[in-house]
């Protein structure tokens, strides 16, 4: 056997064997899970979030009132990845 003819053999085979695996890729049926996981997609409720609303309808009135200057720090400490500071404890005066 010369070389042309051992390098024809080569490329028959070559392109029966990529033939094969190809019809078999495309006739093998993938297996389908016998249920579907069902997500919930219903959101959480977070009491942070509802304040965070309420605040932003207040509009400008939100910079007087306690709760939503409360909510803010809370959000600011949540964004920063601090720990949220315990609030300061009162001094009685006239002691």
């Amino acid at each position: 056997m010369d070389g042309k003819m051992l390098a024809r053999l080569g490329a028959v085979v070559f392109v029966a064997v990529a033939t094969t695996a190809t019809v078999i890729e495309f006739t093998r049926k993938e297996a389908v899970p016998a249920e579907a996981p069902v997500l919930d997609l219903r959101p959480v409720a977070d009491p942070l979030h509802e304040g965070q609303r309420r605040c932003q309808q207040l509009g400008l009135k939100a910079a007087d009132d306690a709760g939503c200057l409360r909510v803010w720090a809370e959000t600011r400490d949540r964004f920063l990845g601090r720990t949220p500071v315990s609030p300061a404890p009162r001094i009685q005066e006239g002691r």
